[in-house]
């Protein structure tokens, strides 16, 4: 058996005892399923790691400067790209990425024809091993792509060190995200000049059609960060009255209100235009605010960026700057004085003020990372079961689903504080790591999980 091989045949082993002897996927019990799931995902990133070497090897055997002699043109194709498109199923598009990976990924030689190490060594090592897929290796490389011009050599190898680490085990939109906050790092430099970039594109186009008014806006996250918050608030409102309505008995008030998260944010531009209009009042909102977050020595400086809640884009000091001098938006400096955020056994519920020095760690759900107006701030150690204090070392941020998923699962959670860092005298370590441990029959070896924003920051 080839070497190269047999990674991909103890894949097809794995996955064949994962299958046991069950003719099809309704045959299997849940942890037989889950066992297939991972087989079948192990197995995905072999032969993905297998298919970017030989698409780099198909494009250097169809380059241009082979003419007619090109493997591409000889197969009856315009070029390697439409060939492996052919074969695999995807688009161009995608074929094209794929080689890209491939040619990122594999082994050089110079000008002498000594053998040299591949461009990106830590997405190819991670491929080889299985850790990483295709998709995700190039997002990667077409990230380290774009941002290296001008990025010293040695800072482009850690930031790639540091996504590949960070990337196993994350689906292609945790990735995304990934990579979206690691531009605060190699393009910092950029931040304001793309701001002004995207403020010159922003755009709103109306027209009617078939009876339905159709909306298209484009606007920087900046300014959009108001519209999104006052959109969020409003479906968590309604989200909210239904459970109230189920738990004061009127089930059918509940039912009646089958709207879609998409219907509620058209309800809401609604509602919002119409208040305007009539200067109404009592439009219902929750958590409706925009909070920006930025380092104080940043702010000071002038160099360096922030963020803003729920908003996966880093921002200029200059727009931070900027935004904090307008309405309805609370600038969160770190390592500012603030006010008294731990509260022992006084009281049960968390304060806004303790939700807001979360956010810093968790960065919205903890679990599933939805924006922190989706969230609300809970125990560890349960208030009633374990008295656990209503202090911000033994508080998480958590969605509905999430919340209820580890009480009823029996998830455990573990926070892992590195000395030294963090906010003093806040009782929250904002370089702190959260960990979820599966309960053992979702994961015998109870493998933990990390969760909040270590998850995508890669600036550690």
């Amino acid at each position: 058996m080839s070497e190269a091989l047999s990674p991909l045949h103890e894949a097809v082993t794995v996955l064949d005892d994962a299958w046991a002897d069950a003719d099809c996927a309704s045959d299997l019990s849940r942890p037989e399923l889950m066992a297939a799931n991972a087989a079948i995902g192990a197995l995905k990133r072999r032969v993905d790691a297998l298919q970017v070497q030989v698409a780099a090897r198909i494009a250097h055997e169809s380059r241009a400067d082979l003419g007619a002699d090109s493997l591409a043109k000889k197969a009856g194709f315009r070029n390697s790209a439409q060939m492996i498109a052919a074969s695999s199923g995807v688009s161009a598009g995608e074929a094209s990425r794929i080689v890209k990976t491939g040619e990122a990924t594999s082994p050089r030689t110079n000008v002498g024809g000594e053998p040299i190490a591949a461009k990106y060594p830590a997405v190819q090592e991670a491929l080889e091993a299985g850790r990483l897929g295709a998709a995700a290796a190039g997002l990667i490389v077409a990230f380290l792509d774009r941002a290296r011009v001008g990025v010293p050599a040695e800072k482009v190898a850690e930031a790639e060190r540091l996504l590949v680490e960070r990337a196993v085990g994350l689906s292609l939109d945790e990735v995304r995200k990934l990579i979206t906050r690691a531009t605060a790092v190699l393009e910092e430099d950029k931040l304001e000049a793309r701001e002004e970039e995207r403020r010159a594109a922003r755009s709103l186009t109306l027209f009617e059609r078939d009876g339905n008014l159709h909306l298209n806006l484009i606007t920087p996250v900046e300014e959009g960060a108001a519209i999104k918050a006052a959109i969020d608030g409003y479906v968590t409102a309604q989200f909210q009255a239904r459970k109230e309505a189920v738990e004061v008995g009127a089930a059918e008030e509940a039912d009646a209100d089958r709207r879609s998260v998409a219907m509620m944010r058209a309800d809401a531009l609604a509602v919002f235009c119409t208040h305007v209009l009539g200067c109404e009042t009592g439009t219902p909102l929750a958590g409706a605010t925009v909070i920006v977050r930025v380092d104080a020595d940043a702010l000071e400086s002038g160099v360096g960026h922030g963020s803003i809640d729920g908003i996966d884009q880093p921002i200029s000091i200059a727009t931070i700057r900027r935004m904090a001098a307008g309405s309805g938006v609370i600038p969160g400096v770190l390592d500012g004085a603030g006010e008294i955020l731990d509260w022992g056994r006084e009281r049960r519920l968390f304060t806004p003020a303790q939700k807001l020095a979360l956010v810093e760690r968790d960065g919205g759900c903890a679990m599933c990372g939805l924006p922190p107006s989706m969230t609300k701030a809970h125990h560890i150690r349960w208030w009633q079961r374990d008295a656990g204090p209503t202090d911000l070392s033994n508080g998480i941020l958590l969605c509905e689903s999430c919340h209820h998923r580890i009480h009823d699962n029996g998830w455990d959670i573990r926070i892992d504080n590195p000395p030294g860092t963090g906010r003093q005298g806040t009782g929250v370590n904002i370089k702190a790591r959260v960990w979820f441990i599966p309960p053992a029959n979702i994961d015998p070896a109870r493998t933990p999980r990390l969760g909040g924003r270590a998850r995508y920051d890669i600036a550690a």
